[in-house]
């Protein structure tokens, strides 16, 4: 998807190397307008797109610590409906993220969803959901671990509980939030902990704050940064409808694939968990 006018920004590398991005500005100091594509993932279904004519995008406002906001999306969302919209559009539409290219044949999917990353899998629930409800049921096992840092952002969460309620195919909706409240510890069908640690916890490893504290010690490296990310790591917590016992009865390294979308270091260490236990991998980058 593209805009033309949209705030331009910089890629700026601090004396740490900590890399920001800010306004770009002219000579005149008011922010530069320029065009920015970005490829987005697609959270309609085929059978919403055949019927209504559209397609749906999981677009959020990005916004860095420092208050600068994400050039494309926040064009998105200075839009003025209906005329403005005529400046977006869909350039080409391409990829084999799809469960036919993935994982066909094969007896459990898992699906591991972080973020906005959710989208191509909240496109590919809704159709087994539809062609199930048609009588077209698939025979693989689906679970879908769906993460983001609060329930608030938990896009499409009510959608994909019913989903799962209504067994019109064999679905398991494990659901996770990073920085948990009281609201979310009492909540049954909400767990805890990043996605890639709930991997891990399935898995019986480690977190991956451990992994590194243990990696600084044997590096005899500084083990301050390690020690802190570790302090604050949420404990990893399943819902409390599904157990691990019966999560790893579906996830059998010989039946199983795993497919990822969502932030690039989760998605690094996920590979890492599926490569530890020999289950085929395939993610989609942006």
């Amino acid at each position: 998807m593209r805009r033309d006018r949209c705030r331009l920004t910089k890629r700026v590398v601090g004396p740490e190397g900590v890399v920001r991005y800010v306004p770009d500005l002219d000579d005149f100091g008011q922010p530069k307008l320029g065009p920015v594509t970005h490829s987005y993932s697609i959270a309609s279904a085929p059978f919403e797109t055949l019927e209504h004519g559209y397609l749906e995008f999981y677009v959020v406002l990005e916004k860095s610590d420092d208050g600068t906001l994400g050039r494309l999306s926040s064009s998105f969302f200075d839009m003025s409906p209906p005329g403005d919209g005529k400046v977006t559009y869909v350039n080409r539409i391409t990829g084999n993220f799809t469960l036919e290219k993935t994982a066909s044949g094969l007896g459990s999917v898992l699906l591991v969803g972080t973020g906005t990353g959710v989208a191509p899998f909240v496109s590919m629930i809704k159709q087994l959901h539809h062609e199930a409800s048609r009588g077209s049921v698939s025979p693989a096992q689906y679970t879908l671990l769906h993460t983001n840092r609060t329930f608030e952002e938990l896009a499409y969460h009510q959608e994909l509980l019913d989903i799962e309620a209504s067994q019109r195919f064999d679905f398991v909706y494990v659901a996770s939030v990073s920085r948990p409240t009281e609201r979310d510890v009492r909540d049954p069908r909400l767990g805890q902990g990043r996605a890639n640690n709930l991997l891990r916890h399935i898995f019986g490893m480690p977190v991956k704050e451990e992994e590194d504290v243990a990696a600084a010690i044997a590096r005899g490296a500084d083990l301050a940064r390690a020690q802190a990310a570790l302090a604050k790591a949420v404990a990893p917590a399943l819902p409390r409808h599904v157990s691990r016992a019966d999560l790893l009865k579906r996830l059998d390294p010989s039946r199983s694939m795993l497919l990822t979308c969502g932030n690039a270091s989760s998605m690094e260490d996920i590979k890492h968990v599926a490569d530890t236990h020999r289950i085929p991998f395939e993610k989609e980058d942006w």
